[in-house]
């Protein structure tokens, strides 16, 4: 089980966290790629960290933009286990460029 961060701790959390924003009980990051192939390599890879963690995030892949939303269901809200693996998708993102 993991405990709910507080609002102060989601809120530093995300100042940490480029591109992560929070809506309600989650925390959210749009990612747009080059092409649609590197946006479902993306998810292919966020889903073997997943599956790893046995912690899985909401994904939403529509052509190149890919919506991460993470939440920990089980406690209704953000966890420590939501920010890890929140760090974990934004290194397996490729540079722009």
């Amino acid at each position: 089980m993991a405990e709910l961060l507080s609002d102060t701790e989601v809120t530093d959390a995300l100042t940490a966290l480029p591109g992560w924003e929070r809506a309600g009980n989650t925390i959210v990051r749009t990612v747009e790629l080059s092409t649609f192939p590197e946006a479902v390599a993306l998810v292919d890879r966020v889903a073997e960290i997943a599956e790893a963690r046995n912690h899985h995030p909401d994904i939403d892949i529509r052509w190149r933009r890919v919506t991460f939303v993470c939440s920990t269901h089980s406690e209704g809200g953000i966890t420590g286990l939501d920010v890890e693996l929140a760090r974990e998708i934004d290194r397996s993102v490729p540079p722009a460029g």
